[in-house]
């Protein structure tokens, strides 16, 4: 089925049966338009055609409100959108908006429906069409999950289609001649007698128009810009050093502050002694801050210097002190007290295990911290009658909403600036950064303050990736897997998230089997079982989220099966596999990789498998057991996201996650000792090296019916590619992370 007659069968959905938690969805209030946020400030004569194109005197913008990290989310906006409004990329601006339900995100019902991507049934798309319903009623202004691209890919085209039909309708006004006879190209409109008219000039025509919402997409073989290599509109900037990012706003009478909160995370501040840090050069005042004490002052450097010269006294963590009592409250809850989902339950798993030779493993994936480049800041300017925030940010209309509670404003009249990241990975899904700011610019009404935190109270204060368990129990059969009994073991990740910003989870959190219980396989008898730990330390979503951990879980266990029956490993996963474009992209792997022909000794090549995100994701790794340790060789990584928008930035997505997945799966954890966090900077979680970075091979296939992102789905797979291709050099398992625990890397 068309991605169209998807859309028209899911409205029709929502309009027939969506009745969630008492709020009854109908069709009519589903498609109901959300007002356009540019129509409320626009100058004379400028136009905001839909709320993604804006034209006035001084050129084009582009609204791109899906935030930019560095994965390129503004470039890909800019080109869907230019697709059909007929302009080139260097011709616009971009412009991230301000935060408005306007910018609801759509494909966040894809992981918010509790069923398998691969999943189009009736109700499986009834459950989505009454998600996008809950979401579009909230305004969901979301960035994650890989959804930038599927998000935007019919929403932007066809806001690049309205502006073009109303810009030709402008001009078929000015100049007495039929809409039929008109074309675009370039920004301009192309008159019969090859007269030329551009969008600039027409915008204020356009102004007075009903935007044409009477269009049609145009075909793939016309496109001119997706699916073809494009030069991102930041690539100069950043290769000039001249990208601005939240950490370079500058305004005028700028103060700095900065901050210590207890490290012991939800413990209380006892006591603090400022009077060594009051009289330091810089300082201007001391501020109490949720949970700690800020010191504002003349420039970063010397709030950072104060505020660590305070004495203070903290109280004890609301979570096990010591790492002994995180791992085993996982352990504990592999029973059926802590069942939170069990969303595969195929055959009869306890009667196979029964009459089998039972094969067991136990796995574990520890705390990450996020540790973007960029140090995490964000500038405050509290007034009577508005607030302004500036900073990068996933999540601005919770900005908003959380601003707002902190200085008395109404929602409306705070007004989020949202800036180019240095890195997110998902710590700009958390905004305890901002809520902090206001609560010091509150201190100096009508003055910009800048909070920056200093490395080390990102590192200590870092909302992590989940700590993780898993237990596989299984059984093989003539040369075949049987048996796969999977129990994953987590604290809820969306109920820690949510929880701070005041929302509770309703129901089962889908992240703690993510990437886990919706493979592809088709084995006889098949179990997930997801386990929720109670709360342990703060956790929020980390690059993949569940998936990050799951992948590696799921894959070692089925490897270590395939192992057991004497099958080869990436015959066994296709023989397995039912799901053809999954199938096609084990196949490509295989292909580039030229598995199966001989290896050099010392030398062992690893497959491994994940569906997260909607996306099939296969990769092989090649490594040589070395006198230094383990070389990573080669990675060869094929995926199927539907449609490539831009093979570059997707080459580039995929290598620099690899590499990111590699490096924390060989070097990376976070600890807790007497409560708080050990590794405080960049030496004590080191990523992947340069001399250690293999080469990396990438193919993009085309095969999917939907459209999907490639920011998360290339992570998962990756450690237990790295696992099990350690396994064939040396005959050693490694089932932990991270793995430099366990043997030498060269």
């Amino acid at each position: 089925m068309s991605r169209l007659g998807k859309i028209a069968r899911r409205s029709f959905l929502v309009g027939s049966a969506a009745v969630v938690g008492g709020v009854a969805f109908g069709y009519v209030m589903y498609k109901r338009p959300v007002a356009n946020p540019l129509l409320d400030n626009l100058g004379e004569g400028a136009a905001g055609l839909t709320p993604y194109v804006r034209i006035d005197a001084s050129g084009i913008t582009l609204i791109t409100p899906r935030a930019d990290s560095g994965q390129g989310a503004y470039s890909v906006q800019a080109a869907l959108i230019a697709e059909e409004l007929d302009v080139e990329l260097d011709q616009i601006r971009v412009d991230p908006g301000m935060p408005s339900p306007a910018y609801y995100n759509t494909a966040l019902s894809d992981e918010a429906a509790p069923f398998r991507a691969t999943d189009d049934t009736l109700l499986a798309e009834s459950a989505r069409g009454v998600m996008d319903a809950m979401i579009k009623f909230l305004g969901l202004q979301v960035t994650g999950g890989s959804t930038t691209v599927p998000d935007g890919f019919g929403k932007l085209r066809m806001a690049g289609a309205v502006a073009r039909e109303t810009l030709k309708a402008a001009a078929a006004e000015a100049k007495g001649v039929p809409v039929s006879s008109l074309k675009t190209a370039r920004g301009q409109v192309e008159l019969p007698g090859g007269e030329t008219i551009s969008y600039v000039d027409l915008a204020p025509i356009a102004a007075t128009l009903t935007p044409v919402n009477d269009v049609s997409l145009r075909d793939p073989s016309t496109w001119q810009l997706v699916g073809k290599a494009m030069e991102r509109v930041d690539i100069v900037a950043k290769s000039t050093g001249t990208q601005d990012y939240g950490i370079d706003f500058e305004a005028e009478g700028l103060l700095h502050a900065s901050v210590r909160t207890n490290p012991r995370r939800g413990g209380a501040l006892l006591r603090y002694d400022a009077s060594v840090a009051r009289g330091m050069r810089g300082v201007k005042q001391i501020v109490e801050v949720t949970g700690g004490v800020a010191v504002i002052a003349d420039n970063t450097w010397r709030a950072i210097q104060a505020v660590n010269a305070i004495e203070v006294e903290w109280g004890p963590a609301a979570y096990p002190a010591e790492m002994v009592g995180h791992w085993q409250a996982l352990a504990d809850s592999f029973d059926d007290a802590f069942v939170d989902s069990r969303k595969r339950d195929d055959g009869d798993v306890e009667a196979a295990l029964a009459n089998a030779d039972v094969i067991e493993a136990e796995y574990r994936a520890p705390y990450l911290a996020h540790a973007p480049l960029e140090p995490i800041s964000a500038t405050v300017l509290v007034g009577e009658d508005r607030v302004d925030v500036w900073t990068g940010t996933q999540i601005p209309r919770f900005v908003q909403n959380n601003v707002a509670g902190i200085t008395g404003h109404d929602r409306d009249d705070v007004h989020v600036h949202v800036q180019m990241m240095g890195g997110s990975f998902g710590h700009r899904l958390e905004d305890r950064v901002v809520r902090e700011a206001a609560e010091i610019a509150l201190a100096v009404k009508g003055t910009p303050v800048k909070l920056t935190y200093s490395r080390e109270e990102d590192m200590s204060h870092d909302d992590t990736r989940q700590i993780a368990m898993a237990r596989g129990r299984g059984a093989v059969r003539d040369g075949q897997v049987q048996a796969y009994d999977l129990g994953i073991a987590m604290p809820s990740i969306i109920a820690s998230q949510m929880g701070r910003q005041g929302l509770s989870l309703p129901g089962p959190d889908t992240q703690i089997v993510a990437g886990a219980w919706e493979q592809p396989f088709e084995i006889p008898d098949y179990r997930v079982t997801g386990y929720r730990t109670p709360e342990l330390a703060p956790i929020t979503s980390w690059r993949s989220v569940g998936a990050s951990t799951n992948g590696f879980f799921h894959d070692v266990f089925l490897d270590e099966l395939i192992h057991a029956a004497g099958a080869d490993p990436m015959e066994e996963r296709l023989r397995l596999c039912w799901h053809d474009p999954s199938r096609k992209v084990l196949e490509a792997v295989a292909e580039m990789s030229g598995w199966g022909r001989p290896q050099a000794p010392n030398t062992g090549r690893g497959v491994a498998f994940c569906l997260s995100f909607g996306v099939p994701t296969a990769e092989v790794i090649e490594v040589t057991q070395t006198e230094a340790g383990i070389r990573l060789d080669k990675v060869w990584v094929a995926a199927d996201v539907g449609t490539v928008v831009d093979p570059v930035n997707f080459e580039n997505n995929v290598q620099g996650g690899v590499i990111w997945a590699l490096g924390h799966a060989i070097n990376a954890e976070v600890t807790y000792a007497d409560g708080m966090v050990e590794q405080m900077n960049y030496y004590d979680f080191e990523g992947l090296r340069l001399a250690q970075a293999p080469e990396i091979e990438v193919r993009g296939l085309e095969n999917g019916a939907h459209v999907r992102g490639i920011g998360e789905p290339m992570v998962p797979p990756a450690a237990a590619a790295l696992s099990n291709a350690i396994f064939a050099a040396t005959g050693k398992r490694i089932r932990e992370m991270p793995m430099r625990k366990f043997i030498d890397f060269a």
